[in-house]
């Protein structure tokens, strides 16, 4: 069986080919060329009905993938755990490798729904926030100040010596070495 990241690979890249094969893309064709010529109306309509099927396809797989609680879907995001604890780096890279990035909570919503999956594992779970270039002052991965916050009491209390961010079963977080082995959740 097919992992859910080969799932969703296989699923993007055959939106991609029929958004190009449709020449509704924008930009040159996937050889860097420009679009071949339009389609005659029956490929169009034919080329239309393929996605169609694919877009219902991958609904019932998240429909399935949901029913066994293998995805959390909040908002714009879609939240999946792999079940493996890792340290931070290798748990960024393994939702990187599979087209996200760790999951990382931007209001009270998207924290239940990792509190979810944190529960779900009965495991501390690593967040998509780091501590930045100011000893106490944590960031989110892609850089930007956080701008929701749910730190335990007395917590952040690592002094810079502490630089990511465990959520706790509580729902709660505290800042952490990031060499400990964590649970991996991602976001996409």
């Amino acid at each position: 069986m097919l992992s859910y990241s080969s799932y969703m690979l296989t699923a993007v890249a055959a939106l991609l080919v029929t958004c190009h094969a449709l020449c509704k893309c924008p930009g040159p064709g996937l050889s860097g060329q420009p679009h071949p010529p339009r389609l005659s109306d029956s490929q169009d309509t034919t080329f239309y009905d393929v996605l169609v099927n694919l877009k219902h396809r991958l609904s019932r797989l998240e429909g399935v993938l949901a029913l066994k609680e293998k995805i959390r879907e909040v908002g714009e995001k879609m939240l999946a755990s792999n079940g493996k604890r890792v340290d931070f780096a290798s748990a960024l890279q393994s939702c990187e490798e599979a087209g996200g990035t760790l999951a990382t909570p931007t209001n009270e919503e998207e924290n239940k729904a990792i509190l979810d999956i944190v529960k779900q594992y009965n495991q501390y779970a690593y967040l998509g926030i780091k501590e930045g270039e100011i000893s106490g002052q944590f960031k989110y991965i892609n850089g930007m100040p956080l701008n929701y916050t749910n730190w335990h009491q007395y917590e952040p209390n690592g002094k810079g010596r502490e630089k990511c961010v465990e959520m706790y079963t509580d729902g709660s977080w505290n800042d952490k070495k990031c060499n400990q082995y964590r649970l991996t959740i991602c976001e996409f």
